[in-house]
């Protein structure tokens, strides 16, 4: 099993479904608290029209909001933004109170040994873990797949 990680910022729809149909996704994780992106730009990622999409790819969708970091934790990020002047969208790292915060809180609680063995059992391959942020660093699913490559397990950010 190959994990694979995608934000959203900064893609055209073409381009985003290109990364998950030319790399072979078979099963996409939406690890967001919120599943909608305001405004027109990236409406193809909002929930409804996203898993309609992944459908006729033939890519299975899985909401993991267990992953997702909490309101009170992206607070946090954004105060370290606000602080250090940069914004969510062009944002080049996280936080250390947002690291800290989401491996105790988040992470640390959640079992990645069971979520791998019910991929195992449902045949799974190719993985995506999606969030908005174009940057891996900059966003939560950096420290997912950190986690997963200390499991042994292969990561590729597209």
């Amino acid at each position: 099993m190959e994990f694979f990680t995608l934000g959203v910022y900064n893609s055209t729809k073409d381009e985003y479904f290109n990364k998950l149909r030319d790399n072979n996704i078979d099963t996409f994780f939406d690890i967001r608290q919120r599943r909608g992106v305001r405004g027109a730009k990236y409406k193809f990622v909002n929930s409804k029209r996203l898993q309609a999409n992944l459908t006729e790819f033939g890519i299975d969708y899985y909401h993991i909001k267990e992953l997702a970091p909490t309101k009170e934790i992206r607070n946090l990020q954004k105060q370290a933004d606000k602080e250090s002047g940069d914004k969510k969208r062009s944002r080049d790292q996280l936080g250390n109170v947002f690291i800290e915060e989401y491996k105790s809180r988040i992470l640390n609680e959640y079992d990645l040994h069971d979520l791998i063995r019910d991929l195992k059992e449902k045949g799974a391959n190719r993985v995506a873990l999606f969030c908005v942020e174009e940057k891996p660093e900059a966003c939560h699913r950096s420290l997912v797949t950190e986690k997963l490559k200390q499991m042994g397990f292969k990561i590729t950010h597209l």
